[in-house]
């Protein structure tokens, strides 16, 4: 299962809490797969295939905070275990441009991956953090509710053209080698 965080309705689209929602829009056109409802499970899903093997892409539509009441149903509907869940997702502790991959773990105050570890049988899903920066100063809820500039858009686009060719390899399980791939990518 791939998973992009986000808000719902064209009110959080361009929101920098969305990029997760963004990427998989992207990785679905690059695939020409397009997002149908799924209301049971209070998401929009495609299917994309790895190597003979169905894989879900899935945007939660239970807002950010809710992300793992859609989530779990559905792994567990599926039979998915956490390790084989991608998470793709903003995170505030990593500057706008830069990328970070890794497996398990707390949710680090992010409420999407709280909703996650809490409804999920265990944390150990893979985690691809997309940076956005701190707010200069003051409350982080606007700045993660607010638009990217054209800066920080154009290091999101970077990011994603580095990912795209590496999702079937951290499907896969191959964390690292695709870890690796995408920060080459990003470095030249």
């Amino acid at each position: 299962m791939l998973v992009g965080l986000g808000n719902p309705g064209s009110k959080y689209k361009r929101t920098r809490h969305n990029i997760g929602f963004r990427f998989l829009d992207v990785f679905a056109k690059s695939e020409g797969l397009s997002f149908g409802s799924a209301p049971r499970f209070t998401s929009e899903v495609a299917t994309f295939n790895v190597d003979g093997e169905k894989v879900l892409l899935v945007k939660p539509q239970t807002f950010m905070n809710n992300s793992g009441e859609a989530v779990a149903p559905l792994a567990k509907y599926y039979d998915i275990e956490p390790s084989d869940i991608t998470v793709v997702y903003d995170d505030l502790d990593l500057p706008s441009g830069k990328l970070r991959i890794k497996s398990g773990g707390g949710h680090g105050g992010h409420n999407g991956l709280r909703s996650l570890n809490r409804h999920l049988p265990n944390a150990d899903y893979t985690r691809v953090k997309i940076g956005i920066g701190r707010p200069p100063s003051g409350d982080i809820t606007p700045w993660v509710l607010g638009c990217a500039d054209e800066k920080d858009n154009a290091d999101e686009q970077r990011i994603f053209d580095a990912l795209l060719p590496h999702i079937p390899l951290l499907l896969a399980g191959e964390r690292d080698k695709a870890a690796n791939k995408i920060h080459q990518t990003l470095q030249s």
